[in-house]
C-alpha cells in the first residue's frame, strides 16, 4: 500500500512538474517583461477604460475576462460592453438583462455569435447576475458591408436618424494608421481602401458607444477582437480623439510555440499581452 501510494505521489510531482515547465499561457508588458495576473489586474483596476483585445476562439482569453470581472467586481463599480454585440441590438440585451427575456438564444432579433454560448455567455451571466450594464457597441453589420462595398460615402444617402447606431457621420479616418495600412498588405488582393473604412467604420463605432455609455466613476471594459485595439490604435485611436482625459489601458493577445519568452515582434502591442501557445484547443 506504501509502495502505490508512493507511487502516486511520485506521478503527481511529475505531472505537476510538468504542467509548471509548460505553461499554456504567459502574460507580459509592452516591453515584454512577464508580469502576474494580479499585477495586471491592480493597474487595470486604476483605469477609466479597458479594451481587452482577444482571438475570438482562444479559451484562455475568455476564462481570464471572466476572472478578470470577478477580480475587480469588488473593487470597482463596472460597466462591460462588447464588439459581439450590435448597437441597434441593445434593447433585446437589456430586455434579457433585466429578466424580461427567460432565453437570450431564443430571441431572433439579436444576432447572437455562434460562439455565444461558449466564449461570451458567462460574461452576459456575470452581468445579469450582479446588476452590471452591458453595452453593444459593434456596427451593425450592413452598415458595414455597405461601407466594404462603396467606402465611407455610401453613409451620404443616410439621415442621422438612420445612422443613430452608427458612428456620428462624417468621421475622422486616418488610412495611414499602422494598422489600417497592415490591412492591405495581410489580406492581399482582398485588401482594398473601401476594406479599410469598414474596419475603421467598426472602430469609430465602437469607440463611440463606449464613451456615449460610460460614467465617471466607473471601470467599463470591453471586448473586442485584438486587432481593433492593438499599437494603441484602431477603437482607442478614436477614444483619444473624442476624451484624451480618460484613463485607457489595453490587452492584446498573440500566439507563439512557445509562451516563455514574447518575441520583439508582439512586444508593444498594448499595455499587456497575454501570450498563448499556439497549439492551444480553439473554442469553436
Amino acid at each position: 500500500m506504501r509502495k502505490y501510494l508512493l507511487i502516486l505521489v511520485v506521478n503527481f510531482l511529475a505531472v505537476m512538474s510538468y504542467a509548471q515547465s509548460k505553461p499554456a499561457y504567459l502574460i507580459f508588458n509592452a516591453k515584454g517583461k512577464k508580469v502576474s495576473f494580479q499585477k495586471m489586474a491592480k493597474r487595470i483596476g486604476k483605469a477609466d477604460i479597458l479594451l481587452f483585445g482577444e482571438i475570438h476562439d482562444n479559451p484562455i482569453d475568455h476564462w481570464l475576462q471572466l476572472e478578470l470581472v470577478k477580480e475587480l467586481s469588488s473593487k470597482r463599480n463596472l460597466m462591460l460592453g462588447a464588439e459581439m454585440f450590435e448597437t441597434d441590438n441593445q434593447v433585446q440585451l437589456d430586455n434579457y438583462l433585466k429578466g424580461q427575456i427567460d432565453d437570450i438564444e431564443s430571441d431572433t432579433t439579436l444576432r447572437l455569435w455562434p460562439n455565444y454560448a461558449t466564449d461570451y455567455a458567462p460574461l452576459v451571466e456575470f452581468a445579469k447576475a450582479n446588476n452590471l450594464p452591458f453595452i453593444a457597441t459593434n456596427v451593425p453589420a450592413q452598415f458595414a458591408k455597405l461601407v466594404y462595398r462603396s467606402g465611407l460615402k455610401a453613409l451620404e444617402s443616410f439621415d442621422q436618424t438612420q445612422l443613430s447606431c452608427v458612428a456620428p457621420q462624417p468621421m475622422p479616418f486616418d488610412s495611414q494608421l499602422k494598422t489600417y495600412q497592415n490591412i492591405l498588405t495581410m489580406m492581399e488582393h482582398h485588401g482594398t481602401p473601401e476594406l479599410v473604412m469598414a474596419q475603421a467604420l467598426r472602430d469609430a463605432t465602437m469607440a463611440h458607444f463606449i464613451l456615449k455609455y460610460f460614467r465617471p466613476g466607473n471601470l467599463f471594459i470591453h471586448i473586442n477582437g485584438t486587432y481593433h485595439s492593438e499599437y494603441y490604435e484602431g477603437i482607442l485611436w478614436y477614444l483619444k480623439k473624442q476624451n484624451d482625459r480618460l484613463v485607457y489601458i489595453t490587452i492584446a493577445t498573440v500566439q507563439q510555440t512557445s509562451v516563455e519568452k514574447l518575441l520583439e515582434e508582439n512586444q508593444g502591442k498594448a499595455d499587456f499581452i497575454i501570450c498563448v501557445d499556439e497549439d492551444m484547443t480553439e473554442t469553436h
